[in-house]
């Protein structure tokens, strides 16, 4: 019949040329109310119109109350779909995985030193990591990959088009948008199974207490001696483990920092900011691309230990990597009894 025949060409040729599909729903329609109008128009009488687009008036309306109550089920299934929680997730228990995080960590769980305990305690574990720049972007990236259940994101700044040579969890796209969100964003693609409190400000001596005390295990990634030092100082009160990187032209160093546990804290090793000028930043000085990387992923392998218990622990130990030269070394550091900050700790 003309009229199916008409119906089905529109719905041919929408989908050829690509038309959205509600386009061609809202085509359809006007189709049907023109053949329905015509057969209540011409309704008692023969009419050559009617003859042509076929039917009847009960079966066009039989034909739009299928039409309306598919669409009707679409969209209660959709809305449904929206608001389901995964039966999987659901019926989880606290600190157990799904058959997809399994498969995500299989490589983790292989290894003798993490296993299966390993993993649970780094799902369980909460990291605040101050700074997503340089060192917090390869930081950030791993411990997501690695399946650290919590993880915190301080930082003020913004992505700036100078920071992409060497800031690896933000795009050109991300350029003006704070880094905390633009790392949120990275993180969650990448592990979508992790929880992620990003903190769009500077790290204030009037909040650091609070904010340190949160969090089992605090990375520092900032790139100057004020928020080290006062970091610092809020993990000492607070009893947490410190890990602090830093990088310069083409070497870094990093090193745990816990005096609760016999470890120096970051003041016993540097008990002043070095003069001005003799530690300049990276906007000043320049750093090779590649060398964050390194420190980061460095400083991302040591939480990863920290968390789980694997391996030696970077307490006690200073590590400074060279990459002009390919060198690396180590410095054993000490506590110092007359520490300003640590020196009564235990």
């Amino acid at each position: 019949m003309l009229g199916l025949v008409l119906m089905a060409g529109v719905v041919g040729l929408g989908l050829l040329m690509k038309v959205p599909a509600r386009l061609i729903a809202v085509m359809l329609g006007i189709l049907w109310l023109g053949f329905t109008g015509v057969h209540l128009l011409f309704f008692a009488a023969p009419h050559p119109v009617k003859d042509a687009i076929g039917g009847s008036l009960p079966g066009w309306l039989g034909l739009g109350a299928v039409a309306v109550l598919v669409l009707a089920y679409r969209a209660l299934l959709a809305r449904l779909r929206a608001r389901a929680v995964d039966p999987v997730q659901a019926t989880l228990r606290p600190g157990s995985f799904s058959e997809a995080e399994l498969d995500r960590y299989a490589r983790h769980i292989m290894l003798r030193e993490i296993g299966g305990p390993g993993q649970k305690k780094l799902k369980a574990a909460r990291v605040l990591v101050v700074g997503a720049g340089g060192l917090g972007s390869p930081v950030l990236l791993y411990l997501a990959a690695a399946g650290v259940g919590t993880i915190g994101v301080v930082d003020d700044d913004v992505v700036s088009n100078s920071n992409l040579q060497r800031q690896v969890i933000h795009r050109d796209a991300d350029i003006g948008m704070p880094k905390v969100f633009s790392a949120q964003a990275a993180m969650l693609a990448l592990n979508p199974f992790i929880t992620v409190h990003p903190y769009n400000r500077r790290l204030q001596a009037e909040d650091a207490a609070a904010l340190v005390a949160d969090y089992d295990l605090v990375l520092d990634g900032t790139d100057n001696f004020d928020t080290r030092y006062l970091l610092n100082a809020a993990c000492v009160a607070a009893g947490k483990p410190l890990l602090s990187g830093a990088i310069a032209q083409w070497e870094g160093q990093l090193s745990l920092y816990d005096p609760a546990r016999g470890a120096p804290c970051y003041a016993c090793v540097f008990p002043q900011a070095p003069a001005a000028g003799l530690a300049p930043s990276c906007a000043e000085a320049g750093v090779v691309g590649a060398l964050p990387g390194v420190i980061g992923a460095m400083m991302a392998a040591e939480a990863i230990k920290e968390i789980t218990g694997a391996g030696a622990s970077a307490r006690g130990r200073l590590m400074i990597y060279d990459a002009l030269w390919g060198e690396s070394r180590q410095i054993a550091v000490r506590r110092r009894p007359d520490c300003a900050v640590c020196g009564g700790a235990h």
